[in-house]
């Protein structure tokens, strides 16, 4: 198949044969068309996409996305309008006000797949969208259970307030800087902080990412506070697991946001003691959230070697080959987690014995396991920058781990192309 870039006279012909298809063909038809239309701006320089062409292309998806069009049409059109605004940039500003309404629509539709891809869409649109505060109000509103985001009978309140704490987080960390309004940020952190507790866990982990990522944007103080009074404090009356589960999720996303290194060493150590006590609670959904938010204690710690030796006892423990599956991918992600926030954390003999165990577990017999202890080893030796992570790993290894390492590495881990944290 022979790919070319087309220039503006080369796909304006095709554009009818597209549009027709959407406004008016059936569900295949639309779909194929939506589909193709983005194939279509996929191959097209950015700089031949400017001005009346795009605004050609995006009117009409605009109009019949909305309509009772079956999920994989939806899906089409999202991901194509996607598409177009990565393309179209600037030139799609009027249409911010038509874009938002569609995305924050499609986060109550009864696919989970299109609630995804509305999410990522609207984290697409923040580069051009300048008016955030309402769409703040709106998503709050929405991961709250209140008003027209969470009205849906057919994809239930959980699964929609559970999609716009997903979307509220996503316009957050990248157009949260924008908001001008003192109260929107703020309303954003206490709803999340008032769904901590909830007694769905996928509720519990999105209001986490608000909390975290609201109070990266309000700043040290208030993480401070946040962390006294919820995290550590008595903010949970009665402690049971739901909200053991939220604390765990909380301390994972506030010590990964910007602020986490900032704060007090006291207060870092006594949410250390706090992970490393839940990574063996009676709770399972407990156990896998501390295990991750252990990386982030790691990451976010002011002396690395003195926490390492603190929590490696811990983690190690955590990946003997009898735990269950999803500790070892939780512990798998959390020392990723580790990684990304500080890349030498476990270089050297300090980080060797996690190291040998994570080998251990990344040649073990279930590729679920394998798979994600595979991504931190990608991730711990720099595999992305060549063969120095692995020499240092062999110069202090036994004979055994060190041949393994040389296989794994060559066999495996150079095929890997990236690692996404938020992703595993």
């Amino acid at each position: 198949m022979i790919f070319f870039r087309f220039a503006n006279s080369g796909l304006e012909p095709l554009l009818p044969i597209y549009q027709r298809g959407i406004l008016y063909g059936n569900a295949n038809i639309r779909e194929a068309s939506a589909a193709g239309l983005g194939e279509l701006v996929a191959l097209t320089s950015s700089k031949f996409l400017a001005g009346p062409l795009i605004i050609k292309m995006t009117g009409p998806l605009l109009r019949i996305v909305g309509d009772r069009n079956p999920s994989e049409v939806k899906i089409a059109i999202i991901q194509t309008l996607g598409l177009i605004l990565t393309k179209g940039g600037p030139a799609l500003r009027a249409f911010v006000p038509q874009f938002q309404t569609t995305f924050v629509k499609a986060l109550s539709d009864p696919s989970r797949r299109v609630r995804v891809e509305a999410i990522k869409a609207l984290g697409l649109l923040m580069p051009i969208s300048t008016r955030l505060d309402p769409l703040i109000k709106e998503l709050v509103s929405g991961s709250l259970g209140k008003g027209a985001s969470s009205s849906s009978e057919t994809a239930g309140t959980i699964a929609v307030q559970t999609a716009t704490l997903e979307a509220l987080t996503v316009v957050l960390k990248k157009g949260g800087g924008k908001a001008k309004l003192p109260e929107s940020i703020p309303s954003a952190l206490n709803a999340g902080r008032e769904l901590l507790a909830h007694e769905d866990e996928g509720i519990r982990e999105g209001a986490a990412k608000v909390v975290g990522v609201s109070c990266g944007l309000l700043g040290v103080d208030v993480a401070s506070e946040i962390v006294n009074d919820v995290v550590l404090g008595g903010f949970f009356a009665k402690d049971r697991s739901e909200m053991r589960h939220g604390r765990s999720c909380c301390v994972q996303r506030i010590l990964s946001s910007p602020v986490g290194r900032e704060l007090e060493e006291p207060l870092h150590s006594k949410l250390t003691a706090m992970t490393k006590k839940s990574m063996f609670d009676d709770s399972n959904a407990v156990r896998e959230a501390a295990c991750v938010a252990i990386g982030a204690v790691l990451g976010s710690a002011l002396d690395t070697n003195a926490c390492l030796s603190d929590v490696a006892s811990s983690i190690i423990k955590s990946m003997d080959l009898k735990e269950r599956i999803e500790v070892h991918q939780s512990v798998a992600k959390g020392l990723c987690v580790a990684t990304t926030m500080k890349p030498d954390v476990f270089a050297g003999k300090k980080g060797l014995s996690i190291l040998d165990a994570a080998l251990k577990l990344a040649m073990s017999g279930v590729q679920r396991v394998q798979l994600a202890f595979n991504d931190f080893l990608w991730l711990a030796l720099d595999v992305k920058g060549g063969e120095d992570g692995l020499e240092a790993y062999l110069g202090i290894a036994n004979f055994e781990n060190s041949r393994s390492m040389k296989s794994l590495f060559s066999k495996v881990l150079v095929r890997i192309k990236s690692v996404d944290v938020d992703e595993q």
